[in-house]
């Protein structure tokens, strides 16, 4: 890809150094690709929906100067006593695959869901797991793969 592509990250901080390190993996893949990107950050992961399509909806009205190729979204839940994880998982999961679906808006899903801060530690390191990383990879395969389809962005 070239530099003239640019993708939106939006990330979810409630775990900060998990974020950091998710944030870190997405980065470095889009920086191989010669992509450009711009952050914005929402308290926990039921926002990420809104936020993007915020950020699609700027695109549609042609109100906001940035036009995006793509969207990662990155954050995490981790299981705790109530059915509170559920529900934003399956929620926060939800939202963001109907966006990608009926807009066509290629999206790399980088929200961890994990039983525990450990696994979530693991899953976040460059060094690891690097989720990050694969969201990102996602992302760019599926921008290719709209362009091969002669579809542009919205």
């Amino acid at each position: 890809m070239n530099g003239s592509k640019r993708v939106l990250i939006v990330e979810a901080r409630f775990y900060e150094d998990i974020a950091d390190g998710l944030y870190e993996g997405v980065v470095a893949e889009l920086e191989k690709a010669g992509v450009a990107h711009d952050r914005i950050t929402v308290p926990g992961v039921f926002e990420i929906p809104t936020a993007v399509r915020m950020a699609m909806r700027a695109q549609e009205t042609q109100a906001g100067p940035t036009l995006y190729d793509g969207v990662i979204t990155t954050g995490c839940v981790i299981r705790g006593e109530t059915d509170h994880y559920d529900h934003i998982c399956r929620e926060a999961s939800r939202a963001l695959m109907e966006l990608s679906v009926t807009y066509c808006f290629p999206h790399g899903f980088g929200v961890l869901t994990c039983e525990s801060y450990a696994q979530a530690k693991v899953r976040a390191d460059v060094a690891q797991k690097n989720k990050g990383a694969d969201a990102a990879h996602a992302c760019l395969r599926l921008m290719e793969l709209r362009e091969s389809f002669g579809l542009r962005p919205l």
